[in-house]
Protein backbone atom coordinates (compact mmCIF):
# COMPACT_ATOMS: atom_id res chain seq x y z
CA UNK A 1 0.00 0.00 0.00
CA UNK A 2 1.23 3.47 -0.38
CA UNK A 3 2.19 5.66 1.80
CA UNK A 4 0.00 8.64 0.18
CA UNK A 5 -2.56 9.26 -1.29
CA UNK A 6 -3.68 12.17 -3.59
CA UNK A 7 -5.90 14.95 -2.81
CA UNK A 8 -6.67 18.01 -4.82
CA UNK A 9 -8.06 21.72 -4.19
CA UNK A 10 -8.74 24.71 -6.27
CA UNK A 11 -4.98 24.71 -7.53
CA UNK A 12 -4.38 21.26 -8.43
CA UNK A 13 -3.66 17.76 -7.27
CA UNK A 14 -0.59 16.99 -4.68
CA UNK A 15 0.44 13.77 -2.39
CA UNK A 16 -1.31 13.46 1.39
CA UNK A 17 0.14 10.91 3.60
CA UNK A 18 -2.43 7.71 3.29
CA UNK A 19 -3.69 8.05 7.73
CA UNK A 20 -4.16 12.42 7.50
CA UNK A 21 -7.54 13.48 8.35
CA UNK A 22 -6.86 16.50 6.38
CA UNK A 23 -6.63 17.33 2.93
CA UNK A 24 -4.79 19.28 0.00
CA UNK A 25 -4.78 22.70 1.95
CA UNK A 26 -3.43 21.42 4.83
CA UNK A 27 -0.29 19.88 3.13
CA UNK A 28 0.22 23.02 1.12
CA UNK A 29 0.35 24.64 4.22
CA UNK A 30 2.87 21.94 5.92
CA UNK A 31 4.84 22.02 2.67
CA UNK A 32 5.25 26.06 2.43
CA UNK A 33 5.92 26.79 6.23
CA UNK A 34 8.68 24.45 7.65
CA UNK A 35 9.71 27.39 9.92
CA UNK A 36 9.64 26.33 13.33
CA UNK A 37 8.47 22.92 14.31
CA UNK A 38 6.28 24.62 16.41
CA UNK A 39 2.47 23.78 16.12
CA UNK A 40 -0.72 25.88 16.90
CA UNK A 41 -1.46 24.93 20.92
CA UNK A 42 -4.28 22.35 21.71
CA UNK A 43 -6.25 25.07 23.37
CA UNK A 44 -6.87 26.77 20.12
CA UNK A 45 -7.29 23.61 18.38
CA UNK A 46 -9.93 22.74 20.82
CA UNK A 47 -11.39 26.12 20.13
CA UNK A 48 -11.17 25.84 16.65
CA UNK A 49 -13.47 23.05 17.25
CA UNK A 50 -15.66 24.57 19.69
CA UNK A 51 -16.62 27.40 16.95
CA UNK A 52 -17.04 24.59 13.82
CA UNK A 53 -19.86 22.69 16.92
CA UNK A 54 -21.63 26.24 17.38
CA UNK A 55 -21.81 27.29 13.25
CA UNK A 56 -23.20 23.77 12.82
CA UNK A 57 -26.03 24.28 15.71
CA UNK A 58 -26.80 27.96 14.63
CA UNK A 59 -26.49 27.11 10.69
CA UNK A 60 -29.49 24.06 11.62
CA UNK A 61 -31.42 26.49 13.90
CA UNK A 62 -31.34 29.32 11.18
CA UNK A 63 -32.58 26.56 8.20
CA UNK A 64 -29.26 26.65 6.33
CA UNK A 65 -27.68 23.15 7.35
CA UNK A 66 -29.48 19.70 7.36
CA UNK A 67 -29.95 18.22 10.56
CA UNK A 68 -28.14 14.83 9.01
CA UNK A 69 -25.35 17.15 8.48
CA UNK A 70 -25.37 19.18 11.31
CA UNK A 71 -24.83 16.25 13.48
CA UNK A 72 -22.49 14.63 11.79
CA UNK A 73 -20.66 17.83 11.52
CA UNK A 74 -21.29 18.57 15.50
CA UNK A 75 -20.09 14.72 16.32
CA UNK A 76 -16.70 15.32 14.89
CA UNK A 77 -16.60 18.71 16.41
CA UNK A 78 -16.08 16.50 19.50
CA UNK A 79 -13.34 14.59 18.52
CA UNK A 80 -11.49 17.92 17.85
CA UNK A 81 -12.07 19.21 21.19
CA UNK A 82 -11.66 16.38 23.35
CA UNK A 83 -7.79 16.98 21.96
CA UNK A 84 -8.14 13.15 20.15
CA UNK A 85 -7.46 14.53 16.65
CA UNK A 86 -4.36 17.30 17.92
CA UNK A 87 -1.62 15.25 15.87
CA UNK A 88 -3.91 15.67 12.64
CA UNK A 89 -3.14 19.28 13.07
CA UNK A 90 0.85 20.05 12.02
CA UNK A 91 0.66 23.48 10.62
CA UNK A 92 3.24 25.63 11.90
CA UNK A 93 2.80 28.57 13.83
CA UNK A 94 4.55 30.94 11.66
CA UNK A 95 2.05 30.32 8.53
CA UNK A 96 -0.38 32.62 7.18
CA UNK A 97 -1.22 35.82 9.54
CA UNK A 98 -4.67 35.45 9.14
CA UNK A 99 -4.47 31.74 10.29
CA UNK A 100 -6.28 30.45 7.23
CA UNK A 101 -4.64 27.77 7.29
CA UNK A 102 -5.03 26.32 10.40
CA UNK A 103 -9.11 26.95 9.87
CA UNK A 104 -9.09 24.84 6.35
CA UNK A 105 -6.99 22.32 8.40
CA UNK A 106 -10.09 21.98 10.39
CA UNK A 107 -12.45 22.06 8.15
CA UNK A 108 -10.42 19.46 6.46
CA UNK A 109 -10.23 17.45 9.31
CA UNK A 110 -14.34 17.18 10.36
CA UNK A 111 -14.99 17.37 7.08
CA UNK A 112 -12.98 13.77 6.81
CA UNK A 113 -14.35 12.52 10.09
CA UNK A 114 -17.89 13.54 9.69
CA UNK A 115 -18.34 11.92 6.00
CA UNK A 116 -19.68 8.50 5.27
CA UNK A 117 -20.36 6.05 2.19
CA UNK A 118 -24.17 7.51 2.45
CA UNK A 119 -22.72 11.58 3.50
CA UNK A 120 -20.52 13.75 1.52
CA UNK A 121 -19.63 16.56 4.28
CA UNK A 122 -17.65 19.38 2.02
CA UNK A 123 -14.95 21.82 4.19
CA UNK A 124 -15.98 25.02 3.14
CA UNK A 125 -19.44 24.89 1.62
CA UNK A 126 -20.88 22.81 5.00
CA UNK A 127 -18.04 22.98 8.06
CA UNK A 128 -17.42 26.45 6.52
CA UNK A 129 -20.69 27.49 6.75
CA UNK A 130 -21.64 31.26 6.94
CA UNK A 131 -17.79 31.56 8.17
CA UNK A 132 -14.88 32.90 7.05
CA UNK A 133 -11.26 32.68 8.38
CA UNK A 134 -11.00 35.83 8.93
CA UNK A 135 -13.42 35.83 11.58
CA UNK A 136 -13.28 32.10 12.85
CA UNK A 137 -9.57 32.70 13.96
CA UNK A 138 -9.91 35.93 15.88
CA UNK A 139 -13.23 33.84 17.69
CA UNK A 140 -11.05 31.01 18.46
CA UNK A 141 -8.04 33.01 20.02
CA UNK A 142 -10.74 34.81 22.19
CA UNK A 143 -12.38 31.61 23.17
CA UNK A 144 -9.03 29.80 24.18
CA UNK A 145 -7.85 32.56 26.14
CA UNK A 146 -11.27 33.21 27.90
CA UNK A 147 -11.56 29.74 28.54
CA UNK A 148 -7.73 29.39 29.84
CA UNK A 149 -7.64 31.89 32.00
CA UNK A 150 -10.84 30.93 33.73
CA UNK A 151 -10.96 27.14 34.33
CA UNK A 152 -7.05 27.44 34.87
CA UNK A 153 -5.04 30.40 35.59
CA UNK A 154 -7.50 32.34 37.54
CA UNK A 155 -8.35 29.17 39.74
CA UNK A 156 -4.30 28.42 40.34
CA UNK A 157 -4.45 32.38 41.51
CA UNK A 158 -7.14 32.27 43.64
CA UNK A 159 -4.84 28.76 45.29
CA UNK A 160 -1.53 30.83 45.21
CA UNK A 161 -4.18 34.17 47.27
CA UNK A 162 -5.21 31.05 49.70
CA UNK A 163 -2.39 29.41 50.49
CA UNK A 164 -0.50 33.21 51.35
CA UNK A 165 -3.63 33.88 53.15
CA UNK A 166 -3.12 30.98 55.64
CA UNK A 167 0.47 30.75 56.36
CA UNK A 168 -0.30 34.47 57.30
CA UNK A 169 -2.49 32.93 59.64
CA UNK A 170 0.14 31.18 61.35
CA UNK A 171 2.91 33.68 61.15
CA UNK A 172 0.66 36.84 61.51
CA UNK A 173 2.66 37.55 64.93
CA UNK A 174 6.30 36.71 63.99
CA UNK A 175 8.29 39.88 63.30
CA UNK A 176 11.13 40.45 60.85
CA UNK A 177 13.09 43.54 60.21
CA UNK A 178 11.21 45.36 56.84
CA UNK A 179 13.39 46.61 54.22
CA UNK A 180 13.30 49.40 51.94
CA UNK A 181 16.63 50.06 49.49
CA UNK A 182 17.51 46.55 50.43
CA UNK A 183 18.21 48.04 54.11
CA UNK A 184 16.81 47.76 57.52
CA UNK A 185 13.65 49.42 57.94
CA UNK A 186 10.75 49.62 60.10
CA UNK A 187 9.36 45.75 61.34
CA UNK A 188 6.65 44.47 59.75
CA UNK A 189 5.19 40.62 60.89
CA UNK A 190 5.33 37.60 57.91
CA UNK A 191 1.56 37.89 57.97
CA UNK A 192 1.67 41.83 56.84
CA UNK A 193 4.47 40.69 53.93
CA UNK A 194 2.38 37.03 52.95
CA UNK A 195 -1.04 39.17 52.94
CA UNK A 196 0.67 42.01 50.90
CA UNK A 197 1.62 39.11 48.08
CA UNK A 198 -2.03 37.47 48.07
CA UNK A 199 -3.63 40.92 47.83
CA UNK A 200 -1.46 41.80 44.76
CA UNK A 201 -2.53 38.54 43.09
CA UNK A 202 -6.08 39.28 44.20
CA UNK A 203 -5.98 42.48 42.37
CA UNK A 204 -4.53 40.79 39.65
CA UNK A 205 -7.60 38.38 39.35
CA UNK A 206 -9.47 41.49 39.40
CA UNK A 207 -7.57 42.91 36.24
CA UNK A 208 -8.24 39.63 34.57
CA UNK A 209 -11.59 39.50 35.31
CA UNK A 210 -12.42 42.72 33.94
CA UNK A 211 -10.42 42.22 30.60
CA UNK A 212 -12.62 39.17 30.05
CA UNK A 213 -15.81 40.99 29.70
CA UNK A 214 -14.48 42.34 26.74
CA UNK A 215 -12.50 39.28 25.17
CA UNK A 216 -15.88 37.48 25.54
CA UNK A 217 -17.15 39.83 22.52
CA UNK A 218 -16.78 37.80 19.43
CA UNK A 219 -16.59 38.82 15.69
CA UNK A 220 -17.93 35.68 14.50
CA UNK A 221 -20.65 36.73 11.64
CA UNK A 222 -18.42 39.37 10.14
CA UNK A 223 -17.07 37.06 7.85
CA UNK A 224 -14.47 38.26 5.28
CA UNK A 225 -13.70 41.71 6.46
CA UNK A 226 -16.46 42.51 8.81
CA UNK A 227 -20.04 43.22 6.76
CA UNK A 228 -21.24 39.59 7.13
CA UNK A 229 -20.85 38.47 3.44
CA UNK A 230 -22.53 35.11 2.71
CA UNK A 231 -23.89 34.85 6.66
CA UNK A 232 -27.30 34.99 8.07
CA UNK A 233 -27.48 38.43 9.69
CA UNK A 234 -28.57 36.68 12.60
CA UNK A 235 -26.01 34.05 12.79
CA UNK A 236 -23.72 36.33 15.12
CA UNK A 237 -25.87 36.68 17.70
CA UNK A 238 -27.16 32.84 17.62
CA UNK A 239 -23.38 31.84 17.62
CA UNK A 240 -22.51 33.48 20.57
CA UNK A 241 -25.55 31.73 22.74
CA UNK A 242 -24.39 28.18 21.21
CA UNK A 243 -20.76 29.04 22.24
CA UNK A 244 -22.29 30.06 26.02
CA UNK A 245 -24.34 26.99 26.07
CA UNK A 246 -21.04 24.52 25.50
CA UNK A 247 -18.45 26.47 27.62
CA UNK A 248 -20.43 27.90 30.32
CA UNK A 249 -19.09 31.43 29.42
CA UNK A 250 -20.94 34.57 28.79
CA UNK A 251 -19.69 35.28 24.95
CA UNK A 252 -21.82 37.71 23.61
CA UNK A 253 -21.75 38.70 19.69
CA UNK A 254 -19.30 41.74 18.88
CA UNK A 255 -21.63 44.66 17.85
CA UNK A 256 -18.85 46.17 15.33
CA UNK A 257 -17.02 42.81 13.86
CA UNK A 258 -14.68 45.24 11.91
CA UNK A 259 -12.86 45.80 15.23
CA UNK A 260 -12.47 42.39 16.14
CA UNK A 261 -11.25 41.29 12.76
CA UNK A 262 -9.27 44.45 11.74
CA UNK A 263 -7.93 44.77 15.32
CA UNK A 264 -6.99 42.38 18.45
CA UNK A 265 -6.72 44.58 21.00
CA UNK A 266 -8.83 43.18 23.35
CA UNK A 267 -6.33 40.29 23.75
CA UNK A 268 -3.78 42.84 23.61
CA UNK A 269 -5.01 44.12 26.81
CA UNK A 270 -5.47 40.64 27.89
CA UNK A 271 -1.52 40.17 27.04
CA UNK A 272 -0.83 43.38 28.99
CA UNK A 273 -3.00 41.94 32.10
CA UNK A 274 -0.52 38.74 31.72
CA UNK A 275 2.53 41.00 32.33
CA UNK A 276 0.54 42.91 35.10
CA UNK A 277 0.70 39.23 36.68
CA UNK A 278 4.22 38.23 35.94
CA UNK A 279 5.79 41.56 37.44
CA UNK A 280 4.17 40.61 40.72
CA UNK A 281 4.89 37.04 40.48
CA UNK A 282 8.93 38.05 39.63
CA UNK A 283 8.70 40.49 42.94
CA UNK A 284 7.04 37.70 45.29
CA UNK A 285 9.72 35.12 43.71
CA UNK A 286 12.34 37.39 44.23
CA UNK A 287 11.66 38.50 47.76
CA UNK A 288 11.59 34.35 48.45
CA UNK A 289 15.07 33.97 46.94
CA UNK A 290 16.32 37.10 49.20
CA UNK A 291 14.70 36.11 52.65
CA UNK A 292 15.82 32.20 51.96
CA UNK A 293 19.66 33.24 50.98
CA UNK A 294 22.59 32.01 53.45
CA UNK A 295 22.14 30.08 54.68
CA UNK A 296 24.74 31.60 56.52
CA UNK A 297 26.22 34.41 54.56
CA UNK A 298 23.03 35.97 53.64
CA UNK A 299 19.53 37.19 55.11
CA UNK A 300 18.51 33.28 56.03
CA UNK A 301 15.03 34.44 57.45
CA UNK A 302 13.30 31.59 56.10
CA UNK A 303 14.49 27.96 55.09
CA UNK A 304 12.42 26.85 51.39
CA UNK A 305 11.93 23.35 51.00
CA UNK A 306 15.11 21.19 50.37
CA UNK A 307 14.44 20.06 46.48
CA UNK A 308 17.09 18.82 44.86
CA UNK A 309 20.86 19.13 45.02
CA UNK A 310 22.51 22.55 44.13
CA UNK A 311 25.59 21.70 42.48
CA UNK A 312 27.73 19.39 40.95
CA UNK A 313 31.05 20.47 42.61
CA UNK A 314 29.99 22.07 46.36
CA UNK A 315 28.32 18.99 48.18
CA UNK A 316 25.26 20.16 50.49
CA UNK A 317 24.28 23.12 48.51
CA UNK A 318 20.89 23.38 48.12
CA UNK A 319 19.32 26.64 45.99
CA UNK A 320 15.67 27.85 45.33
CA UNK A 321 14.81 26.55 42.47
CA UNK A 322 11.42 27.22 42.31
CA UNK A 323 11.51 31.09 42.44
CA UNK A 324 14.44 31.23 40.08
CA UNK A 325 12.41 28.77 37.18
CA UNK A 326 9.28 31.36 37.61
CA UNK A 327 11.96 34.14 37.39
CA UNK A 328 12.33 32.73 34.09
CA UNK A 329 8.37 32.34 33.34
CA UNK A 330 7.89 35.97 34.02
CA UNK A 331 10.77 36.89 31.41
CA UNK A 332 9.04 34.64 29.15
CA UNK A 333 5.89 36.13 29.66
CA UNK A 334 7.04 39.61 29.75
CA UNK A 335 8.44 38.87 26.11
CA UNK A 336 5.50 37.10 24.94
CA UNK A 337 3.32 40.46 25.85
CA UNK A 338 5.92 42.68 23.76
CA UNK A 339 5.76 39.85 20.58
CA UNK A 340 1.60 40.53 20.99
CA UNK A 341 2.13 43.87 21.26
CA UNK A 342 4.00 44.16 17.98
CA UNK A 343 1.71 41.45 16.13
CA UNK A 344 -1.34 43.60 17.60
CA UNK A 345 -0.13 46.67 15.23
CA UNK A 346 -0.73 44.70 12.31
CA UNK A 347 -3.76 45.12 11.83
CA UNK A 348 -3.73 46.68 8.41
CA UNK A 349 -6.82 47.82 7.06
CA UNK A 350 -9.68 45.14 7.53
CA UNK A 351 -7.64 42.22 8.94
CA UNK A 352 -4.72 41.61 11.73
CA UNK A 353 -1.94 39.53 10.04
CA UNK A 354 -0.41 38.01 12.91
CA UNK A 355 -2.93 36.51 14.26
CA UNK A 356 -1.13 32.60 14.61
CA UNK A 357 1.80 34.52 16.73
CA UNK A 358 -0.82 36.42 19.11
CA UNK A 359 -3.04 33.08 20.39
CA UNK A 360 0.31 31.02 20.21
CA UNK A 361 2.15 33.38 22.65
CA UNK A 362 -0.73 34.19 24.61
CA UNK A 363 -1.74 30.97 25.54
CA UNK A 364 1.83 29.99 26.36
CA UNK A 365 1.65 32.96 29.00
CA UNK A 366 -1.53 31.68 30.43
CA UNK A 367 -0.05 27.99 30.72
CA UNK A 368 3.19 28.74 31.99
CA UNK A 369 2.01 31.62 34.71
CA UNK A 370 -0.47 28.88 35.67
CA UNK A 371 2.69 26.24 36.59
CA UNK A 372 4.28 29.27 38.35
CA UNK A 373 1.64 29.80 41.00
CA UNK A 374 1.00 26.70 41.18
CA UNK A 375 4.21 25.01 42.17
CA UNK A 376 5.50 28.55 44.31
CA UNK A 377 2.30 27.90 46.53
CA UNK A 378 3.19 24.24 47.02
CA UNK A 379 6.78 24.35 46.90
CA UNK A 380 7.38 27.10 48.55
CA UNK A 381 4.65 29.26 49.85
CA UNK A 382 2.78 26.27 52.24
CA UNK A 383 6.26 24.88 52.85
CA UNK A 384 9.18 27.62 54.54
CA UNK A 385 10.35 27.74 57.85
CA UNK A 386 10.99 30.36 59.34
CA UNK A 387 14.16 30.89 61.14
CA UNK A 388 12.66 32.44 64.61
CA UNK A 389 16.19 32.94 66.40
CA UNK A 390 18.14 34.71 63.41
CA UNK A 391 14.63 36.64 62.37
CA UNK A 392 14.24 37.93 66.14
CA UNK A 393 18.12 38.62 66.63
CA UNK A 394 17.96 40.92 63.29
CA UNK A 395 14.69 42.63 65.31
CA UNK A 396 16.26 43.35 68.35
CA UNK A 397 19.60 45.09 67.17
CA UNK A 398 17.54 47.13 64.19
CA UNK A 399 18.99 50.71 64.79
CA UNK A 400 15.89 51.89 62.96
CA UNK A 401 13.81 51.14 65.45
CA UNK A 402 14.55 54.42 67.45
CA UNK A 403 12.11 55.73 64.58
CA UNK A 404 9.13 55.21 67.01
CA UNK A 405 11.00 57.18 69.84
CA UNK A 406 10.91 60.56 67.38
CA UNK A 407 7.61 62.16 69.11
CA UNK A 408 8.92 61.35 72.37
CA UNK A 409 12.86 62.35 71.76
CA UNK A 410 12.87 64.03 68.20
CA UNK A 411 14.50 62.86 65.18
CA UNK A 412 17.65 64.59 66.24
CA UNK A 413 18.67 62.85 69.15
CA UNK A 414 17.18 59.28 67.93
CA UNK A 415 19.29 59.74 64.53
CA UNK A 416 22.45 59.93 67.31
CA UNK A 417 21.16 57.00 69.10
CA UNK A 418 20.61 54.72 65.54
CA UNK A 419 24.01 55.57 64.69
CA UNK A 420 25.44 54.94 68.03
CA UNK A 421 23.96 51.42 68.39
CA UNK A 422 25.01 50.43 65.25
CA UNK A 423 28.38 51.21 65.32
CA UNK A 424 28.73 49.87 68.92
CA UNK A 425 26.67 46.87 68.19
CA UNK A 426 24.36 47.32 70.79
CA UNK A 427 20.62 47.33 71.41
CA UNK A 428 18.77 50.92 70.64
CA UNK A 429 16.98 49.80 74.40
CA UNK A 430 20.76 50.33 75.77
CA UNK A 431 21.61 53.26 74.02
CA UNK A 432 18.49 54.48 74.28
CA UNK A 433 18.76 54.60 78.60
CA UNK A 434 21.90 56.36 78.01
CA UNK A 435 21.05 58.83 76.43
CA UNK A 436 17.49 59.92 77.79
CA UNK A 437 15.49 59.96 80.61
CA UNK A 438 12.87 57.25 79.68
CA UNK A 439 13.11 54.62 81.86
CA UNK A 440 13.75 50.73 80.24
CA UNK A 441 10.04 50.37 80.65
CA UNK A 442 9.04 53.08 78.99
CA UNK A 443 11.92 52.31 76.26
CA UNK A 444 10.22 48.96 76.32
CA UNK A 445 7.02 49.82 75.48
CA UNK A 446 7.24 52.40 72.67
CA UNK A 447 9.46 49.87 70.93
CA UNK A 448 7.57 46.39 71.58
CA UNK A 449 8.04 45.55 68.03
CA UNK A 450 4.54 43.91 67.70
CA UNK A 451 3.05 47.47 68.56
CA UNK A 452 5.29 48.54 65.95
CA UNK A 453 4.11 46.52 63.29
CA UNK A 454 0.46 48.35 64.04
CA UNK A 455 1.05 51.74 62.71
CA UNK A 456 -0.33 55.06 63.70
CA UNK A 457 -0.13 57.10 66.74
CA UNK A 458 -2.51 56.66 69.36
CA UNK A 459 -3.91 59.21 72.29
Amino acid sequence: MSDFRIEKDSMGELQVPADALYGAQTQRAVNNFPMSGLTMPPAFIKALGLVKKSAAQANEELGYLSQVKSEAIQQAADKVISGEMDQHFPIDVFQTGSGTSSNMNCNEVIAHLASTDELTIHPNDDVNMGQSSNDVVPTAIAVSNALDVTQNLIPAMHGFVASCQSKAKQLDTVVKTGRTHLMDAMPVTFGQELNTWSSTVQSNVDRLTDSLKRVCQLPQGGTAVGTGINADSRFGEIFATKMSELTGLNFTSMANKFDGISTQDNIVELSGQLRVLAVTLMKIANDLRWMNSGPLAGIGEIELPSLQPGSSIMPGKVNPVIPEAVTMICAQVIGNDSTVTVAGQSGNFQLNVMLPVIVYNTLQSIDILTSALQQTAKQCIDGFIVNHDKVSESVDKNPILVTALNPVIGYELGAKIAKKAYQEKRSVIDVTKEMTDLSEQEIKEILDPIKLTRGGLEK
